[in-house]
């Protein structure tokens, strides 16, 4: 397989051969997801939400306890391949063929049990904010920016942006940075509420692999129930809310994992939990 941080290179007769945009890795229960494009800031064009859409499909089948998403490179995900739309005969039918393969990636990371924990270093931009404002955990580093850029050409949000950014942020800060693309610290986005922490750059690794390690050892199917919990509330009457959570707590006590981690904290060990 060819090195994923090469350039795409060919002479002009040749043909144009695609380097592999995302490299997934599972191992001892944790799905590695690397954005592999940093020549090009790990911009998302077809090739790109194809193989995020694949590598989706890769985690829920390897039944993984978590995802970490990361990036090569000095930035995220400089969101869309502006360039590559250029180039496009048809650019209306491309970006509806990008964004279906984008969104079916986003809603199975979403609708999985296995927490999702992004790493973000420079800049977001674009649906480099959906990919991250999507996730259960984000941490930052000191170097990351957060921008919409959307309407800065004439376009409006896609990549979950638009459905995560008021739920974390409020509307009204999801309005201004929508319309007028105003960028944001790692500090900012923290206060704002748009990630989970912000750590040294140099520190980024070691603080994601330590909370990975840790999630990878939960309760994954309890952790899977207790976000589609907090992501409904703001949808359920009070009502229809609380017999939600008395139905989810309800069956988890029947799981293998309720069981255990009731009888672990009885005996006073730690839990062995196997995300069922």
């Amino acid at each position: 397989m060819p090195d994923s941080n090469e350039t795409e290179r060919h002479a002009p007769n040749d043909p144009v051969v695609h380097q592999p945009r995302l490299n997934v890795a599972i191992e001892a229960g944790i799905g590695r997801v690397t954005l592999a494009r940093p020549d090009g800031a790990n911009a998302i064009d077809l090739e790109f939400a194809k193989e995020f859409e694949a590598a989706a499909q890769t985690c829920l089948e390897s039944h993984v306890r978590v995802v970490l998403i990361s990036a090569q490179g000095r930035h995220f995900c400089a969101g869309g391949d502006v360039k590559a739309f250029v180039d496009q005969p048809d650019l209306p039918h491309y970006l509806e063929e990008v964004t279906k393969h984008l969104h079916a990636g986003i809603v199975a990371f979403v609708e999985m049990d296995a927490p999702v924990v992004v790493v973000v270093q420079g800049s977001a931009a674009g649906a480099g904010i959906g990919l991250s404002a999507a996730a259960d955990i984000v941490i930052a580093g000191t170097s990351a920016k957060f921008v919409m850029a959307y309407t800065a050409i004439g376009l409006t949000p896609d990549g979950s942006s638009s459905w995560f950014l008021p739920r974390h942020v409020g509307l009204r800060r999801a309005l201004d940075l929508t319309l007028s693309n105003r960028v944001l610290s790692a500090e900012e986005a923290l206060a704002w509420g748009l990630v989970s922490r912000v750590v040294a750059n140099e520190m980024l690794t070691a603080e994601a692999e330590q909370l990975v390690a840790q999630l990878a050892a939960g309760p994954t199917a309890a952790y899977g129930a207790a976000a589609r919990l907090l992501r409904a509330a703001g949808d359920n009457t009070l009502r229809s809310h609380l017999e939600a959570e008395a139905a989810s707590i309800v069956q988890h006590s029947r799981s293998a994992d309720g069981v255990e981690g009731i009888l672990a904290f009885t005996e006073q060990r730690p839990s062995k939990f196997i995300g069922l």
